[in-house]
């Protein structure tokens, strides 16, 4: 693969990178005591499924998320952390972007009538695909430098 600059593995590697910064702003920006001490995040998502036009979204909602709302907010704040660390440091890569593609695709399925929300994670997961299938590990990562997921 011919490139201006660098080469195809590492402009992968920015691919990717940029993806965790995504990731990483996504977790900076979320009101931690409000997600954890007041439910905001999940009560938003809550009243988001009681309102979704396919009824699978709000029977899955109500019987994976709703009842365990701290638990769940534990574990959609710290995903997006773990995710974002992964990418730009390129440790468990292969990892980070299933569970990046896997988190954007149940954001996509919640917020299917929010266009921005769609085009966001439409974006993301379309970046993951791409990074995990071109393994954009191979250059700027902890993987590649101990040989892991070769």
């Amino acid at each position: 693969m011919q490139t201006i600059w660098l080469s195809g593995a590492e402009w992968l590697a920015v691919l990717r990178i940029g993806l965790g910064l995504w990731w990483l702003e996504s977790w900076r920006h979320k009101d931690r005591k409000g997600w954890f001490e007041r439910g905001t995040g999940i009560a938003w998502a809550a009243d988001v499924a009681a309102e979704h036009r396919w009824p699978f979204v709000r029977r899955g909602f109500d019987a994976v998320v709703r009842p365990r709302p701290k638990l769940m907010a534990y574990v959609v704040v710290y995903a997006e952390l773990a995710l974002g660390l992964g990418l730009v440091l390129g440790f468990l890569t292969p990892i980070a972007l299933a569970g990046g593609l896997l988190l954007n695709l149940i954001y996509l399925v919640l917020m299917i009538h929010d266009w921005a929300e769609q085009g966001q994670n439409a974006m993301m997961a379309l970046i993951s695909l791409v990074a995990l299938f071109a393994m954009s590990w191979q250059a700027w990562s902890l993987d590649n430098l101990w040989g892991l997921f070769l």
